[in-house]
């Protein structure tokens, strides 16, 4: 059933997305070089090569001046063979069609390799959301859910916050499709205050999640928590929970950064502080902690450390700088932090990779259980959540670690065939209508 009941997938622009351009045209290889291995159906390899659906909106908005601005906004389901789709919503200046449509793609393998009941979306608007105001924030976040309208929506299209997006944005987007509808939906969007129907330990989820695969890992390697280091770039929700867990863990954090730099101790940051330093005080930023060397984001990249988090944007460890990292493992917080040329070289050196679909696929885990949550009105406390999360992630991260050592593969390679095998063997079944 339709959740509302004017609906039409007309707006839609169906057809080809592959323009080979930035990380699209990584992820694009990467499926082809899976496919190829996995001998997949030229037909299904298709259809997995594009996306279902492509829209490009103009979001237009009245400033506080009363200007009259206009900016780009997108949205891209991938596939729904398992589901109706899921993804966040960014707001960056650098948002494009090509962009949204390889994170979407990135975002079906992620959900299929978790066994949740998903395909991959993506959205985003081509803005920068520190030099608006709140006001102008919020006209534009509705402006552009009311775009996205008649595409999304709980048994359809879920989006959820991501670079540049909070649970306030999620807020004003479900109060948008709410009121287009005429009755409360609150599970239209996952990532929303505590209040209007959000999860427990959602905004820790994908930092819980990376830290848990670091642990597993290094149980793998019978590497030692207490004798680790980890340097984290990106010290947002996902890099910031990471660091605090795998400090409590015992690990020496000995770097971290943000969008204005990077503080390095050999000796260990206080993370607590940091924490406080970067969320509590106005404009806060790592930089300013007082017992530590200032660095930049690329000189945290070749630091000497086992563990290193990249945790900011895509395409930050490239072949220019490969050669020179020196951690023992990566463990990708962000999305496709790392580029397939720099990929060859760190696996060629013996660097662990835990891919960002293993790595970070917390987030929209803990999504899907407030996605049931809201659907049965019946609430779980934060104990469960997290003990549900661990079991999911710890699952999948065996999954993944044993199948890599029966086919003498990389991890993500081996990530990537048991998530296109279940997204392919998915679209068999249905077949191909009309």
């Amino acid at each position: 059933m339709l959740p509302c009941s004017a609906r039409s997938d007309a707006v839609a622009l169906k057809g080809d997305n592959t323009m080979s351009a930035g990380t699209l045209e990584g992820v694009t290889t990467q499926l082809d070089r899976v496919a190829d291995r996995l001998g997949l159906d030229p037909g299904l390899h298709k259809r997995l090569r594009h996306a279902d659906r492509s829209l490009v909106v103009s979001v237009p908005f009245e400033t506080d001046d009363g200007r009259l601005e206009v900016v780009q906004g997108y949205r891209v389901q991938h596939d729904n063979a398992l589901g109706p789709t899921k993804g966040g919503v960014r707001y960056h200046p650098e948002v494009t069609l090509e962009e949204t449509t390889a994170l979407a793609m990135l975002m079906t393998w992620k959900c299929a390799l978790m066994g949740l009941p998903y395909g991959g979306a993506k959205g985003g608007v081509r803005c920068e959301p520190k030099q608006l105001s709140r006001r102008e924030l919020e006209r534009m976040t509705r402006r552009y859910t009311a775009e996205i309208f008649l595409i999304i929506g709980p048994e359809d299209d879920i989006p959820a916050p991501d670079l540049g997006t909070d649970e306030q944005i999620m807020a004003w987007m479900m109060d948008t499709y709410s009121m287009q509808c005429g009755r409360t939906v609150p599970g239209i969007v996952t990532g929303k205050p505590i209040l209007l129907g959000g999860s427990l330990g959602r905004r820790e989820a994908t930092g819980r999640g990376v830290s848990t695969m670091v642990l597993e890992a290094a149980k793998k390697k019978a590497w030692h928590p207490k004798k680790l280091t980890v340097a984290v770039q990106g010290f947002g929700n996902v890099g910031s929970v990471a660091a605090k867990l795998l400090a409590e863990e015992g690990c020496r954090v000995i770097a971290v950064s943000d969008v204005k730099g990077g503080i390095y101790n050999p000796k260990g940051l206080d993370i607590a502080l940091l924490l406080r330093e970067h969320q509590e005080k106005p404009g806060g930023t790592v930089v300013d902690y007082p017992d530590g060397d200032r660095l930049t984001q690329q000189e945290l990249l070749t630091l000497d450390c086992d563990i290193l988090i990249p945790a900011a944007l895509s395409g930050q460890i490239t072949a220019a700088n490969a050669s020179a990292v020196r951690a023992r493992m990566i463990a990708e917080g962000a999305n496709a932090p790392i580029t397939p040329e720099a990929e060859e070289i760190l696996l060629q050196r013996k660097i662990l990779i835990v891919p960002d679909i293993l790595a970070n696929a917390g987030g929209v885990t803990v999504s899907y259980f407030e996605w049931v949550q809201d659907l049965q009105f019946y609430f779980w406390n934060e104990r469960d959540i997290n003990a549900r999360l661990k079991e999911i992630m710890t699952a999948a991260f065996h999954h993944v670690w044993d199948y890599a050592g029966k086919e003498g593969i990389d991890l993500r390679t081996a990530a990537l065939m048991l998530a296109v095998t279940r997204v392919a063997e998915a679209k068999r079944l249905r077949g191909l209508y009309p």
